[in-house]
């Protein structure tokens, strides 16, 4: 028994060996072709050439595969770490239109953030492929052209030149709009008539006295009907690749055409709010004189989008932190804002708005709806829209700007204090438990991220 056993370790520490080696007189798989080449600057080439050749092994499901991917122990395992690594980023899908379009800041923060820690790839698949991870030439390159695509891109016009390649922008004034039209959407925005029965407004879901929100866990529509999710905030929502938990809808204007015909919320329908709208004189005058067009759907819809564009909040004490006033924050909030970075949050919550600039899974590190239990249709997220099984459970990244206003959190309400939905980002998300003192740290970064609206501090 003895012997079989030395036997048994002798032959695992001779494929440990072994096995290795044979990848590297053979070569890793070739890895995987991102996005095109066509026109592409060197810039970029050179990048996705080293992230498509490394990288793209595990986070994508058409990459070339070893041999003994086909073996027993080995089959499940590879498989494991594929779903994992496509779970978090799926390299083939991002890039598909590079870089005729730019790649989603949520993924260069991925990016930058596993290349700065050195956390990429694991221990185990190193073990296995030697000269599987990045050369520090290949590291140099990609973060050059994570920074140059996003100065290019996704700089603030708040940010100052040092500022320009940072993960987190200041959020800018808001754009010089036509002034008709922001008023017309203004006043459409907290419009009663277009609900069924008159109620219900747009603002009563996104009460912009209540961060945007209604502070609700989900909203209560025409005749007492509730919704199904929770209202996320619209200040800022400008500032998203798309609106709606699902990103359902494109833009502002198709945001704004959901709730008035959606019948647990105001219930009503187009051709009804354009019929009653019409019957003021006064307003269909002055709606034609913005919108030649008169009283349709689409430019009512519109108006309602021009004024939400301006609904942005700068100044917060963060962003007169990130601007150069080193005393805009409080020691806990700095502690915060250095753990926010060096935790991988930033990661999903980059860009201006520190979200809403990618779809992420709700679970990455533990299954949060097994724990949660009693799962609703809301649930099953961005695969709503596409109909994808592999995007159950990805939800547009909420916005963190002025978050200490809007409870409660996340799309199912769940969390009723931030201090809440820390803890639970750090367990379902990044695989870690905050301290006491380090969710104290980040609840205070949180609460610097409260900007202002026409020059008031949002309350």
């Amino acid at each position: 028994m003895k012997k079989l056993i030395l036997a048994a370790v002798a032959a695992v520490i001779a494929l440990a060996v072994i096995l290795p080696i044979i990848n590297l007189i053979v070569g890793l798989p070739k890895g995987v072709k991102l996005g095109s080449e066509a026109g592409a600057p060197q810039a970029y080439l050179t990048a996705v050439h080293a992230l498509g050749e490394k990288c793209g092994n595990c986070h994508t499901d058409q990459g070339n595969l070893p041999f003994y991917a086909a073996l027993p122990v080995a089959s499940s395992l590879v498989k494991g770490d594929i779903q994992k690594g496509t779970e978090h980023l799926d390299m083939v899908a991002t890039f598909a239109k590079a870089p005729a379009e730019p790649i989603c800041e949520a993924t260069l923060a991925k990016l930058e953030h596993v290349i700065l820690k050195e956390s990429m790839p694991p221990a185990r698949y190193l073990a296995m492929h030697w000269d599987g991870a990045l050369t520090a030439d290949e590291k140099k390159a990609v973060v050059s052209w994570i920074h140059e695509v996003r100065a290019a891109r996704y700089s603030s016009p708040a940010a100052p030149d040092n500022l320009k390649t940072a993960v987190i922008q200041p959020i800018p004034q808001p754009q010089k709009l036509d002034e008709k039209k922001v008023a017309l959407g203004k006043r459409l925005y907290h419009d009663t008539r277009l609900s069924k029965d008159n109620t219900l407004s747009c603002a009563s879901c996104h009460d912009l006295a209540k961060g945007g929100t209604d502070r609700e866990p989900v909203s209560t529509g025409v005749g007492g009907a509730k919704g199904g999710i929770n209202a996320p905030t619209v200040y800022n929502a400008a500032l998203q690749i798309a609106q709606f938990w699902d990103g359902r809808a494109a833009d502002l204007a198709a945001q704004a055409a959901g709730p008035p015909a959606n019948p647990i919320e105001m219930a009503s329908s187009w051709p009804e709010i354009v019929q009653k709208l019409s019957q003021d004189a006064a307003f269909k005058a002055e709606f034609e004189a913005s919108y030649p067009g008169g009283i349709t759907q689409e430019n009512v819809c519109d108006a309602i989008a021009t004024f939400e564009k301006t609904l942005l909040t700068p100044n917060s004490p963060f962003d007169r932190f990130l601007l150069g006033d080193k005393s805009a924050l409080t020691e806990a909030a700095k502690k915060g804002h250095a753990l926010f970075m060096d935790a991988g949050c930033a990661t999903c919550h980059a860009g201006m708005a520190m979200g809403g600039r990618s779809y992420e899974k709700m679970g990455l590190h533990a299954d949060y709806f097994a724990n949660r239990r009693n799962p609703t249709d809301a649930d099953n997220g961005r695969a709503s829209v596409t109909k994808q099984p592999r995007d159950k459970h990805r939800f547009k990244t909420p916005l963190l700007r002025n978050v200490a206003l809007t409870p409660p959190y996340f799309h199912d309400a769940s969390a009723k204090t931030l201090a809440e939905a820390v803890r639970k980002m750090g367990t379902y998300q990044l695989g870690r438990n905050f301290t006491d003192q380090e969710t104290s740290n980040l609840v205070a970064f949180l609460e610097s991220l409260t900007g202002e609206f026409e020059g008031k501090k949002l309350q």
